[in-house]
Order: C-alpha cells, then structure tokens, then sequence
C-alpha cells in the first residue's frame, strides 16, 4: 500500500513539471506516458521504472482487497458498494498504470492517446458502443466529483495520523485531492464529448485533459494551475505512505487528522464564550 502511495506520488511530480516546462515554453503537456518516458532517460531511471510498476501493483492490489474486505469500512449498503466498486475500478486502473512503466521499459509505447482511442474505437464498434462509451464518462464525471467533495469536505482527514506535519501541510492536501477530481472529471467529460461526437480521437488521459484545458480562455493560467494542483496531489500520495489509517484496522488510541482539527475548533469555541 505504502510503495504504491509513492509510486503515484512520483508519477504526479513528474508529470506536474513537465506540464509546467511544456505550457510556459509553447509546448504541449503530456500525460502519464510522457512521465514515465522522461523517468527513463533520467540516471537509475530504469530501476526507478521498476520500482514506480511495482509500487502501482502493490497499489492496485491494495485497492482490490480493501474492496473485497471493505478494511475503509464502508459498509454493504448501497452507498457502501458504490465506494467499494468504486475502489475496484481504481485497481483495474493501477493495473493499467504499472503496466504501462513495463510498456516504457521494454521499448515499445504506443503513447497514452492513442491507446485510449484505439480501445474507444473498438467499444463504439460493439452494440450500443457510443452510450457505453457515454457511460465511461458519466462514471469518471461520478468519480471526479467525489474527489472534488472529499477534498471540499476534508473528508480525507479521517485517513491520516494526526501530526503536526498533516495539520500543517492540510491546506495543499485539501488541493491536491480536488485538483484530482477536476481532471478526473474533465476526462470523463472527454469521454461524453467523444460519445456525442461519435469520434474516438476526442478521448484520452491526462494528455487530452490538458490540451483541451490548454484550448480554452486562459488556457495557459488553467494548465498551470492544474499542475501546482496535481504537484499537490504528489504530496498529498506520499504523506498518505507515511501516515495513511486503514479504518478497520485502526487502533484507537491514533489520533485522526479529522478528530484533531474538530478537537482544536471546540477549544477555540469554548475559548470565545
């Protein structure tokens, strides 16, 4: 679980500068096989690929079992399973992500938009394709949305130790999990204008995110603010690997970041009567 936080982590600051370099030099941000390509040419960057899809499938696998033993405690009901199939689909997409450092290392990457469109093609080629790629989107809108109010809502501080590092660094958590439900979002928004549009090519990752962000007014200022927001969520994933709770396993006497701050407002209240 830990090394998969890192991996991530990882992935996001890279991407974060690339997409800063890029936008600020009248170039195109990438995505995520951009990233891990830049990693590569780096010193020791094929041993940091390895470790980077190691640490993605420790997370992928991480996702699959705290889903299928629900240890973030959600519960069977409704709600409950929507958030545990929701963890699953985060696996199969980690899966996706690991194996793409392993596409990178053995040399032969196609590119992250060409391998959304391609699979897109072919789901718009079956019965039903253009509604079921429409459905892609709505779920991914869905899921970005929820990023967006667990960090609007800090509910993610229910997940950390209370420290003075969480309760210091809590400001650019809140914006690192939000700025992760916004491109999640925008993706699956991608999707639905691909569905709509009955084109493929409309559809993509990270890489497609950014350039449509980059067509818009204020691209550029859009683009920027997207990757300080995606170098906070490279934050964010790695205080998770040092002080991430699992719920089920939790012992009581650990503190939570949410307790903490709620214990601090009562005393502050208190203090103004």
């Amino acid at each position: 679980m830990r090394a998969g936080f890192v991996g991530r982590g990882l992935i996001y600051v890279v991407i974060a500068i690339l997409a800063s370099f890029a936008i600020w030099r009248g170039g195109t941000p990438e995505g995520t096989t951009a990233a891990l390509e830049a990693i590569e040419t780096e010193p020791w960057g094929i041993a940091l690929l390895l470790l980077i899809a190691l640490g993605l499938l420790s997370y992928a696998v991480w996702r699959g079992v705290a889903a299928v033993w629900d240890l973030e405690d959600y519960g069977s009901d409704g709600k409950g399973m929507v958030a545990r199939a929701g963890q699953l689909v985060t696996a199969v997409i980690h899966v996706g992500l690991a194996f793409a450092a392993i596409i990178v290392l053995i040399g032969s990457g196609n590119g992250e938009g060409s391998s959304i469109a391609k699979g897109t093609a072919w789901l718009m080629s079956v019965p039903f394709g253009r509604i079921l790629v429409g459905l892609v989107g709505a779920v991914l809108i869905g899921a970005g949305g929820y990023y967006i109010h667990k960090g609007l809502t800090r509910k993610y501080m229910q997940e950390l130790k209370a420290t003075g590092a969480t309760l210091r660094l809590q400001p650019a958590l809140t914006a690192g999990v939000v700025a992760q439900g916004v491109v999640i979002a925008v993706i699956g928004f991608l999707f639905i204008l691909a569905a709509w549009r009955s084109n493929p090519d409309e559809a993509g990752g990270l890489g497609a995110a950014f350039d449509w962000l980059r067509e818009q007014m204020f691209g550029t200022w859009l683009v920027s603010a997207l990757a300080a927001g995606l170098l906070a969520f490279a934050l964010f994933c790695f205080v998770n690997a040092v002080y991430r709770i699992i719920p089920k396993l939790r012992d009581d006497t650990i503190e939570t970041l949410g307790e903490r701050v709620l214990s601090g407002a009562r005393s502050a209240a208190q203090s103004i009567r």
